[in-house]
């Protein structure tokens, strides 16, 4: 799947939902479905500085593409995560960064997070675009190397 059609699935997801209760509920359940991490993975290296809650982010480079792993203390926070995980993995590091976040504007999650939470989400949104900066370079620099 393309990073739009990811995009697009997100949307219609929320589109659905009729209440900020709805969408609550909606992403308490994508934090539960979110795969167990060992405790071993919350470790300090991937812990997310200034996050209202505590959010865990890890980053591997498979082949030439980028995959994501996420765990948080609280279920709307894993939620949240979980979507991040779902609209970046798999993609290839210039695929994010040059990705914009229009989607989560139209969703609407500005509108409805307390300003902790969306400061916390664009901070992880941040690590993942760091991340694939990092991957980026190692990409070219392989790619470069079998030329």
């Amino acid at each position: 799947m393309t990073l739009h059609q990811k995009e697009e699935m997100i949307k219609k997801e929320f589109k659905i939902l009729k209440n900020w209760e709805d969408k609550y509920e909606y992403l308490i359940d994508l934090g539960k479905k979110l795969s167990n991490k060992s405790p071993m993975f919350r470790s300090e290296d991937k812990l997310i500085h200034g996050c209202q809650s505590q959010v865990w982010l890890e980053a591997k480079l498979n082949g030439s593409r980028v995959f994501f792993e996420a765990d948080s203390d609280a279920l709307l926070t894993r939620g949240m995560a979980a979507i991040m995980v779902q609209v970046y993995s798999g993609l290839f590091p210039f695929e994010i960064i040059y990705s914009n976040t229009n989607f989560l504007y139209e969703i609407g999650f500005h509108t409805f997070l307390s300003p902790t939470r969306a400061n916390g989400m664009f901070l992880f949104l941040k690590k993942i675009k760091f991340y694939a900066v990092a991957f980026n370079t190692k990409v070219s620099v392989r790619l470069n190397g079998r030329i």
